[in-house]
């Protein structure tokens, strides 16, 4: 996965979250590989929408399926919502990966932006 920039461990969220349903990753985890859609997502982790969360705890391997190429992430499950999803905490995100990341955060937020300010 080549250089890791290890992620903050603190528990505090420090970057605000955005929508990202548009969005899908590759979950790999304890034998479990999966497509999953995303629901938000910042620097610092993300939602994915699952009827079949893992455990509190649980490591796992995210590739992001997005147009601004390859990004790939070490997570660990911080929360589950029963039948509807789980919230990882990035633990390493491959240094080569780290723009990518922000490229589709600053691309999401635009899309937010535009869909809020259209009239109804």
């Amino acid at each position: 996965m080549g250089t890791l920039w290890r992620m903050p461990s603190k528990s505090g969220r420090k970057t605000s979250r955005v929508e990202a349903r548009e969005v899908l990753v590759y979950w790999s985890s304890v034998g479990r590989n999966d497509v999953l859609r995303v629901g938000n997502l910042s620097l610092g982790g993300m939602f994915v929408e699952t009827r079949k969360p893992q455990p509190v705890g649980v490591m796992a391997q995210i590739h992001f399926l997005v147009e601004e190429g390859q990004i790939r992430i070490k997570a660990i499950v911080r929360h589950v919502k029963s039948s509807a999803g789980m919230g990882l905490q990035f633990i390493a995100v491959a240094h080569e990966d780290r723009p990518r990341l922000a490229a589709l955060l600053t691309r999401l937020r635009s899309l937010s932006q535009s869909r809020h300010k259209q009239p109804s």
